[in-house]
């Protein structure tokens, strides 16, 4: 490539959204990279974006990526014969309040305080600074219309009746909320338009209500009483909180389905012209596992299958509203999770119905081994993306951030997105090098217990799993593998030689051990992984 094309890309890449509309508008042309074809189309609008996240599914619980699957998943396989599947994509963390942080910054959540906690109840403030610039804020400052609809669990604020604000994981914390005020810190103060949501986890939670925009108009009005809930190994996992009564434990996600519906329908017919976010965050399938009426039963393995299920079919209705609506062929879908299978999830699965929600991976939620954060990650984009594709391209969930950016050619400053890298490349079919220097993970503890992978190399600097006690734990003592190399501090596995994480290289590759350590050292000393602007190849020359 030489160094006059490099400039123009540079300039190119530089141009705001109205002057690149002008360009694609004037000539609708194709330039090689490479050799590589590229092709600009003449329409001038951006592509709209549908971003789903599944709440512990796991790679293995999605027919397309563990041929032994025992629950259907038809929508999650077509979605990934229509587009691209990614082998080799991670959660940033191995629990969901700091990955979905980083999915909405670009940014690990360990690098900020409180970054390794999962909130409950009233609990907060918001992990995302008021100045921040996010995944939201940034398509809004490109004129996209933005929605989020489900579980945000980044923290919010509410505040009591003498407007102080309340940051406790507590019933009593619930029970002291001020319902006609305003609530702080969530979607609508981090770059959306529209919310309707929950606060955690909306099942589990000791708040059981629905926020719409900044408020709850339905309140609470009294404990939930768990007598009238399933009963079965994947229901006990809900604390006995406060609930509305229009909140239905076993309907959640067909609300949030009708919201986002609802959303899209209103917007294209409002606003045809203009694109449009989503961020869908769905219950399914987090424990406890509670199946729609219309799910239960549907599948011939039990009530977390039927769960899966579920989620399948949610993410079908939004592909066939798409369709209906006439926007499909122009909007960026991405389907995906926050982090691998629970505990529960995993051991009953395997046991009672044959079927291994991390195959063929080692680990679970909140273990820093693979089963704890590779996820399903599957993208369509029709036109751009070739039909039936796969990657095997390390790839984050922090990288949905620069990668959109690239695709609107938004300039994005050196103090926002520090760990996000465009997989653009990728989805066009043109990458030929690693995109990602190196990618970093957190565990269940935050900056205490964190990983770097390096091509095949990753080395958990740290010992155990990094956040469920095999020794201690019943459920998961039978899965314990032996440490071949206890003396070391660490782990060092070869992924390429060893993808079950059984051999322990600490110490016979103590050179490899000691290259990671000290790039982990320099990207926590930094606070970033992306390169500043200047440091990037070709972007002054």
């Amino acid at each position: 490539m030489t160094k006059a094309f490099v400039s123009m890309l540079s300039v190119f890449l530089r141009l705001n959204l109205a002057q690149l509309a002008v360009i694609v508008s004037i000539a609708s042309t194709a330039f090689a990279i490479d050799g590589a074809q590229v092709s600009l189309t003449n329409t001038s609008q951006p592509p709209n974006i549908v971003l789903i996240v599944a709440d512990d599914l796991g790679y293995g619980d999605v027919g397309c990526y563990n041929p032994q699957s025992r629950i259907p998943t038809p929508n999650l396989d077509q979605l990934a014969l229509d587009g691209m599947r990614f082998t080799d994509a991670h959660s940033p963390c191995t629990v969901c309040t700091p990955t979905r942080y980083s999915l909405m910054t670009g940014q690990m959540a360990f690098r900020v305080p409180n970054g390794g906690r999962v909130f409950t109840g009233a609990g907060g403030p918001s992990l995302i600074a008021t100045d921040r610039m996010t995944l939201p804020k940034m398509l809004h400052e490109q004129g996209y219309s933005t929605a989020c609809v489900g579980k945000w669990h980044i923290g919010v604020t509410f505040y009591d009746k003498d407007d102080k604000p309340i940051h406790k994981d507590s019933p009593e914390a619930v029970e002291s909320i001020d319902y006609t005020r305003r609530i702080d810190g969530g979607p609508l103060d981090c770059g959306f338009d529209q919310f309707f949501g929950t606060a955690c986890c909306p099942t589990t939670d000791w708040l059981y209500a629905y926020i719409d925009g900044d408020r709850i108009p339905v309140p609470p009005t009294g404990l939930l009483d768990k007598t009238r809930l399933p009963k079965h190994p994947y229901a006990n996992d809900n604390r006995r909180g406060w609930q509305a009564p229009d909140f239905d434990l076993e309907e959640v996600d067909m609300k949030f389905l009708e919201r986002s519906q609802q959303f899209l329908r209103q917007h294209v017919k409002e606003t045809p012209n203009k694109p449009f976010f989503l961020y869908h965050a769905t219950q399914a399938v987090h424990l406890p596992s509670f199946p729609g009426r219309d799910f239960k039963g549907k599948t011939q393995s039990g009530p977390h299958g039927d769960f899966i299920f579920e989620f399948d079919q949610v993410v079908g209705e939004l592909m066939k509203t798409l369709d209906e609506l006439d926007v499909a062929d122009n909007t960026l879908l991405i389907v995906t999770s926050d982090n691998g299978p629970e505990v529960t999830s995993v051991v009953h699965m395997r046991h009672d119905h044959n079927h291994d929600p991390s195959r063929p991976w080692r680990g679970v939620k909140r273990d820093n081994w693979e089963g704890g954060h590779r996820v399903p990650f599957i993208v369509r984009w029709p036109g751009k993306i070739k039909a039936g594709s796969t990657s095997d391209q390390i790839t984050s969930l922090c990288d949905v951030f620069m990668t959109t950016a690239e695709i609107l050619a938004a300039q994005v400053p050196d103090n926002a997105a520090e760990d996000s890298f465009s997989f653009l490349p990728v989805l066009l079919g043109q990458d030929r090098e690693p995109i990602r220097p190196y990618l970093l993970q957190q565990a269940f503890f935050g900056a205490k217990n964190l990983a770097i992978r390096r091509g095949q190399w990753k080395y958990l600097a740290h010992k155990g799993s990094g956040g469920n006690n095999y020794e201690t734990n019943a459920e998961l003592k039978p899965y314990a593998l032996p440490d071949t190399a206890p003396a070391a501090a660490g782990q060092l596995f070869d992924l390429k030689r060893d993808p079950g994480e059984t051999t322990n290289l600490a110490l016979k590759h103590s050179d490899v051990v000691d290259e990671l350590e000290a790039l982990l050292k320099q990207s926590l000393a930094s606070g970033r992984s992306r390169p500043l602007a200047d440091e990037q190849p070709g972007l002054n020359e």
